[in-house]
Parts: C-alpha cells; sequence; structure tokens
C-alpha cells in the first residue's frame, strides 16, 4: 500500500510546526535589519551634526557626501542629500529624550520619518511612538491617524466614562476614545443605522483598527435571552487585555439619557449568562452619532455600570481647529500651574 500523496496540496499539518519556526525566525530577521538601519541612520546624524555644529562641513558638504556615497557606492539606497538631513534631524530630535529613543528603534525609517516630521511637540511624538508600537500601525494607518488629529483629540476631548468603570477598569481611559473615526465607511450625513451596522461589519477590519489591537469581535445582532423574551445587541467584542466582553450599541442620532438604560440591562444581562469565570464585568459603549457633554455627565454621574458614551464621526475631523484647541489648553495648564 503506498502513501498518499500530499505534495499537490498548498498545505500539511504535519509541517505546520517547521513554517512556524520558519516565519518566526524571518520576522526576527527582520526586526533585526530594521533595528541596525536605524542605528546606522542614528550614527550617520550623529556625525554629520557634530560636523555642522563644529563648523567642520557648510550645508553643501551634506550635498557632496550624497554624492560621493552614490558615486563609489552603487546600489546603496537611502542616503540622499534630503534624507541625510533627515538623519541628522532624527539624531538631534532624540538625542537627549532617554525615554523616547530607544522606541525608534522599533519602527522603520518611514514611520519614524513621518512622526518626527509631523509632531509639533515632544509629547506628540512620543505618543504616535508608542501608539504605533502597541497598535502595530502600518505608515498608511499611521498616516491616517495623523490626519484624525489622534493625539489632539485624545488631549483635548479624553473619553466620558462612569465612575463604575473607573473603578473596574482603571485603564479604560487609555483605551476608550471620545470619539471615533469611520470616514472608511463612506456615508452620506443622513443615514440609517442599518447603514451604519451593515457597514461596520463589511469594514470590519478597519474597524477594528479604529477601536484598538486588543479587541477580537464576538458577533452580530448577539442574541440575548432574558426572562423568556429575546433581545439583541448591535455588536459584541471582547478585549484581551481588559478581560472583559464589550456591548456596543449604535445610535445615529443625539445621545439621550434613556440610551443607558438599555445598555445597562444587556451589561447584566451578559454578566449573569455570557460572562465566564474568569473574566472582568462586561462593558458598555454607546456609539451615537453626537452627543452634548453635561448631558453625558449628568447620565453617567448615577449610573452603576461600567459604560462609556462615543461619538463617532464619517468625517476627518478639522484638524487646525483641534490644533488651535490644543493650543489653548496647553496654554491654560501652564497658567494654572504657574499661579500654583
Amino acid at each position: 500500500m503506498t502513501a498518499p500523496d500530499v505534495t499537490s496540496g498548498t498545505s500539511d499539518d504535519r509541517f505546520s510546526e517547521v513554517l512556524a519556526l520558519i516565519h518566526g525566525a524571518r520576522q526576527q530577521a527582520i526586526r533585526a535589519v530594521n533595528t541596525q538601519l536605524i542605528e546606522l541612520y542614528w550614527q550617520v546624524g550623529a556625525h554629520i551634526s557634530r560636523k555642522l555644529e563644529r563648523a567642520e562641513w557648510g550645508d553643501s558638504v551634506v550635498g557632496q557626501l550624497a554624492e560621493h556615497l552614490a558615486r563609489t557606492q552603487p546600489g546603496l539606497r537611502g542616503f540622499t542629500r534630503s534624507n541625510l538631513f533627515r538623519m541628522r534631524q532624527f539624531y538631534e530630535i532624540y538625542h537627549a529624550e532617554e525615554k523616547v529613543a530607544p522606541l525608534v528603534r522599533q519602527l522603520s525609517w518611514s514611520h519614524n520619518v513621518m512622526i518626527f516630521g509631523q509632531s509639533k511637540r515632544p509629547e506628540e511624538r512620543e505618543f504616535y511612538l508608542r501608539m504605533a508600537i502597541q497598535e502595530k500601525w502600518s505608515k498608511r494607518e499611521l498616516e491616517r491617524q495623523f490626519k484624525a488629529a489622534l493625539f489632539e483629540r485624545s488631549v483635548t476631548q479624553p473619553a466620558k466614562i462612569s465612575t463604575a468603570l473607573k473603578q473596574t477598569h482603571p485603564s479604560a481611559l487609555e483605551i476608550f476614545r471620545d470619539a471615533y473615526m469611520l470616514e472608511f465607511l463612506d456615508l452620506p450625513g443622513a443615514h440609517a443605522e442599518t447603514d451604519l451596522h451593515q457597514g461596520l461589519l463589511a469594514r470590519l477590519k478597519e474597524f477594528l483598527i479604529e477601536l484598538g489591537r486588543d479587541f477580537c469581535f464576538v458577533g452580530s445582532q448577539y442574541p440575548l435571552q432574558v426572562g423568556g423574551r429575546d433581545f439583541a445587541l448591535d455588536l459584541l467584542f471582547f478585549h484581551r487585555g481588559l478581560n472583559c466582553l464589550v456591548a456596543i450599541e449604535l445610535k445615529v442620532g443625539r445621545f439621550e439619557p434613556e440610551y443607558l438604560g438599555k445598555l445597562n440591562f444587556y451589561l447584566e444581562a451578559l454578566d449573569r449568562d455570557e460572562r465566564k469565570p474568569h473574566e472582568n464585568p462586561a462593558i458598555g459603549v454607546l456609539l451615537c452619532a453626537s452627543k452634548e457633554d453635561e448631558v453625558v455627565e449628568y447620565a453617567l454621574n448615577r449610573s452603576l455600570s461600567p459604560a462609556l458614551i462615543a461619538e463617532y464621526q464619517v468625517q476627518l475631523p478639522d484638524k487646525l481647529l483641534l490644533q488651535a484647541k490644543l493650543h489653548e489648553f496647553y496654554a491654560l495648564n501652564v497658567g494654572q500651574a504657574d499661579e500654583d
């Protein structure tokens, strides 16, 4: 009896462990090469910075260096005049920031150039460095987050969460946002809840990226049965870091206080009937088209459930306006610090 022919298949479970080892080794090699490349750019930037600072070189010498490398090192890429000046800028920005400098070696050169090129403040650079590493953003997604003014929104518009959520999940403020950008859905200004719901399911990958890396999709119109009656939760996720279910209810209009009662009901049902013994209490998110902060504050103040209320936006925000608000925020806080 001959052995079955498995050579024609595209995969074989017998070899999955070897393939995993190869894949892991390749990823480690890529990371090692990137680390070495960033270290090289750092050292070249440091060398150019010192030469210019001591007036041993003028700016024209940097251009001559680029020409020399192009002539004597054919095939060498990335050492153009403009990129050499970027290496100098890269070194000069980060060499005195001991807390941040190690982070730059964990990202690609294109990620780094975008972050130090577009950030206006040191804390903004650190924010995007940490977020890009944590969320493993592609260059395209990083660019999107800059356009969406994620830093400005995170500082000036922190998430609105209940006291119960602060107590049960202290790190929730670092995970959830006050507003989520859903411009990738291409929804018109006037749209129905079914349009929003179906759009999120159709673009689930993009929605998960916007929510954050640790969110895992569980189900849509998730069935809950209480007292012989059937209910359906719009969207259910699980957050690995918080170790809990996250219920999301969608509202295409303005937030109304009564919405919170229904969400609390769903959270109670999840905790009683769906939560596993090792999991933390479920969190609820009301994702609305708009909200008034004072109404949200009143509604959440007496809520006993770990919940939050956030907006979704179908267009990217006005970044210049948010930058102006950020400037006012810092000016106000500096003024208060001086008074203290």
